[in-house]
């Protein structure tokens, strides 16, 4: 039996997905993340990031011979019922997420899906619009919002479940560079565990210590974020290229 450790946000061995069309889209897959550890996960289009996040946050149900997030079985029906309340994802397109008349309302909907009273959650939306930096705009139409604006009700509705795991899907996509430096700035405030996946390496450099390389939904490189990024070898052959502020550093 293989043990399942406390110290450890999230235990994957041998995971496996392919979807209903035969397509392959993750294969032997194996990894820890530490509780408080933020992670990187890159590779080119198709690598099979998204994939795993929704493997992780319980939308798809892969093989794995192991397979524990925030101490759940997302494989289990039972245990994936529990599982918002331990994992948030925020996804791509924040406009997949946001879909009720106000902040307020959105922010809303997960914790009155857990049937919470109703102050409690009032208090949860004010913290979590507070953490984003939103306190004010609960009666805004999200739909009328900026991108980066869009994207903070988004993080804010998962907030609002205080999940001990965020998952972040290229959560830079669609920003200017005002609303993406808000963005690293907000997630170095977070705390908890992360794991970040995006085509935005010089966001990854900065908030990320770790990195997982996929590619063709194999991990192909498990490292400081830092040494794999500048691996000019490595990145080339998986359809990357090394940051500029690294390009000093790269290793030939």
């Amino acid at each position: 039996m293989i043990a399942v450790s406390a110290d450890l946000a999230i235990q994957v061995r041998d995971l496996t997905f392919a979807y209903p069309d035969g397509a392959s889209a993750l294969v032997g897959v194996s990894f820890d993340v530490l509780a408080g550890e933020s992670v990187g996960l890159v590779g080119p289009n198709g690598a099979g990031k998204t994939s795993l996040f929704l493997c992780l946050a319980g939308v798809l149900k892969p093989r794995a011979t192991l397979f524990q997030v925030g101490g759940l079985d997302p494989r289990d029906p039972a245990q994936r019922r529990r599982l918002p309340t331990q994992v948030g994802i925020v996804f791509q397109n924040s406009d997949d997420q946001i879909f009720s008349a106000t902040v307020f309302d959105d922010v809303a909907f997960g914790p009155l899906n857990l049937e919470l009273p109703a102050d409690e959650v009032r208090k949860r939306v004010a913290e979590a619009l507070e953490r984003v930096g939103l306190t004010g705009m609960e009666e805004r139409v999200p739909f009328h919002l900026s991108g980066g604006e869009k994207r903070r009700v988004a993080l804010a509705g998962v907030l609002a479940m205080r999940p001990s795991i965020l998952l972040l899907d290229e959560p830079s996509m669609y920003l200017d560079p005002r609303g993406r430096r808000e963005l690293i700035q907000l997630l170095h405030t977070l705390g908890g565990t992360r794991m970040i996946a995006s085509h935005d390496l010089e966001l990854i450099l900065q908030t990320c210590d770790r990195v997982l390389l996929l590619d063709r939904g194999q991990l192909m490189a498990d490292g400081p974020a830092r040494t794999v990024l500048a691996d000019a070898t490595l990145m080339e052959a998986h359809g990357l290229e090394v940051p500029y502020s690294l390009r000093g550093n790269s290793i030939a």
